[in-house]
């Protein structure tokens, strides 16, 4: 509930004492377990306090726990308050030493609508028309290279989504995103509001607006696949570096002068690149399998709405998986004059989801059974059994097959698949131990992609079994992306719309307009021997949060900081999900 945040302004932290308490900015559910984490320089020896701001009773109180695991920056002592015991729901702020925290929620209603933000995010981040500028861009996409036509040849590629603050666009992002808003809807059917039309206009249209965002990304894959045997799988490349631009002034060149066409490249399953750099690829079985994923999605949530074009997602959802058979192996992202790109290389877990979502469209036994036979190769591969990956190596970066297919498995594959996400989930928990913030994910770039999928990955989990032993975990990694964290900080751009949150985005309208989108999520902290190692990185204003960062992990709200403060369309479309869950309480 938003008006908690009334009180943000009166109950500041009063840095001078070197103490600083850490919370979910958003708030709990009465039945969550509840834990702060306080930092301090110096040892704390009062008690700790949770006050009810309208009253100024103290309802919980308690000594300080000392903290286990690795010490945070130059905070040698830290605590934890645990405050579950107080389901009452009210506002908020826990005490210690004349220090308060910021005022918070314990609501069942804590997470209000916030899915419809991250729902209005994704429409900034269209391609053709735009709502957020009111302008149609990139109307000249694309053309083709690598495909069996004469390169340069001119096809309609325009739509979809902008990648980041970025203007790529990209298949191996947007058949995930489009899959996981589809998913989002299908489990979550109600939480969904409709408040703008198919163009992002606000004016009603009698469809939930998830609805109006993926078919937004189903129309663009639709595109991408013009005849059989045909898929595209980018559209331009990092030529498009060149500063921030307005979309539909793009100054990038491919060779047909600025804001004109763009490369569009043909997924071969080949190594490909028409620059200096080269990507790596076997197949084309991860971008065709997690396609066919999404428009047999797709195919299910409009058959009652849009007979028709159900049809057409029916029909590209069966052609596009047989070419992933066809071409089993993975495509990878093209760059041009930077080594950086989607290194994706697993794709039978997108072969798996595919062949499990078009079972359950056409009911047809062929598609359980190759269901099963990916589910066996894939297991337990992804990037929560690793330390360390390559840019989106192991992307998506949860296998939403094990859960599509759940339901249809016999029981014995039924405990493999729930067998396979329990050993990743133990494996997070097991890495959380080392740190008082008892969190599980390798600080990679865009980790809080990886603290998503973890997140989602449980309640998926305990919607398959009914076991709930890894919620408190859970709840510890969703408290992080708002707010308890070193920072103190919410990992999401407006969200809450009072509380700390990343405004210094990596981003256009920010550049350009000095407005900061809310609804998007944001790379988040990264190792520094990643961040100290990337091109083009820069801190345009002095470091805001310098007091907390340490010597292996940091996060900056500057604009400058790409690798940080960008935020991202498919982390954005993956966290719809666990927010619509989350929109009513548990």
């Amino acid at each position: 509930m938003r008006y908690l945040f009334f009180f943000l302004a009166c109950l500041n932290q009063a840095f001078a004492q070197n103490i600083h308490i850490r919370v979910n900015l958003i708030g709990y559910f009465p039945e969550d377990a509840k834990v702060a984490l306080i930092l301090s320089e110096e040892p704390i020896e009062g008690k700790i306090g949770l006050v009810e701001a309208l009253s100024g009773e103290s309802v919980v109180s308690g000594s300080p726990e000392p903290a286990k695991g690795a010490k945070w920056g130059r905070f040698q002592h830290q605590y934890w308050f645990d405050f579950t015991s107080c389901k009452k729901e009210g506002v908020y702020f826990i005490e210690v030493e004349g220090v308060k925290s910021v005022g918070f929620t314990i609501s069942p209603q804590a997470y209000g609508n916030y899915q419809e933000d991250l729902l209005a995010f994704m429409r900034q981040q269209r391609c053709g028309y735009n709502p957020y500028f009111d302008e149609v861009c990139h109307r000249w996409d694309g053309r083709v290279f690598f495909a069996p036509a004469a390169d340069s040849t001119y096809y309609d590629f325009s739509g979809g989504w902008h990648d980041a603050g970025d203007q790529l666009k990209y298949l191996i992002t947007s058949s995930n995103a489009t899959a996981r808003m589809l998913l989002a809807y299908e489990l979550a059917p109600k939480r969904f509001i409709d408040q703008v039309d198919g163009y992002g206009h606000p004016y009603p249209n009698g469809i939930p607006d998830v609805l109006d965002e993926a078919r937004w990304g189903l129309e663009w894959i639709l595109k991408l696949h013009p005849k059989e045997g045909w898929l595209i799988h980018q559209i331009a490349d990092d030529r498009d570096h060149r500063g921030f631009k307005f979309p539909h002034q793009d100054n990038a060149n491919y060779g047909w002068g600025p804001n004109s066409y763009r490369a569009a490249y043909f997924a071969t399953g080949k190594p490909q690149g028409l620059g200096k750099w080269k990507s790596e690829a076997t197949g084309i079985a991860n971008l065709a399998g997690r396609s066919a994923a999404a428009l047999a999605m797709g195919a299910r949530a409009w058959a009652p709405i849009d007979e028709p074009f159900a049809r057409r997602c029916r029909k590209a959802a069966e052609e596009l998986y047989l070419m992933g058979r066809e071409q089993e192996g993975y495509q990878q992202g093209n760059s041009y004059g930077a080594p950086y790109r989607y290194n994706e290389d697993t794709w039978a877990d997108d072969m798996e989801w595919g062949a499990a979502e078009l079972y359950k469209l056409t009911g047809k036994e062929a598609y359980l059974q190759d269901a099963l036979r990916y589910a066996e190769m894939i297991r337990e591969e992804g990037w929560m059994a690793r330390d360390t990956m390559m840019h989106y190596q192991k992307y998506p970066f949860m296998n939403v097959g094990h859960f599509a297919l759940y339901a249809a498995a016999p029981e014995d594959m039924q405990a493999q698949l729930a067998g396979w996400y329990r050993a990743n989930i133990e494996k997070v928990l097991n890495r959380a131990e080392t740190n008082a913030f008892r969190i599980g994910v390798p600080f990679l770039w865009c980790s809080n992609n990886l603290l998503v999928n973890f997140i989602t990955q449980v309640e998926l989990y305990e919607r398959m079994t009914g076991d709930t032993r890894y919620r408190a975990a859970m709840i510890l990694h969703r408290d992080w992306l708002f707010g308890r964290n070193p920072w103190g900080t919410s990992m999401f751009t407006g969200i809450p719309a009072l509380g700390e949150t990343p405004v210094d985005v990596h981003l256009p309208p920010r550049a350009l307009l000095q407005e900061t989108p809310p609804g998007g999520l944001i790379d988040g902290p990264i190792f520094r021997t990643i961040h100290d190692y990337l091109k083009g990185l820069t801190l345009n204003e002095p470091d805001e949060f310098a007091d907390f960062q340490n010597d292996f992990i940091v996060y900056h709200d500057d604009i400058g900081d790409y690798s940080t403060n960008e935020p991202t369309m498919d982390g954005t479309a993956d966290a719809i999900l666990i927010m619509a869950l989350w929109s009513k309480g548990y």
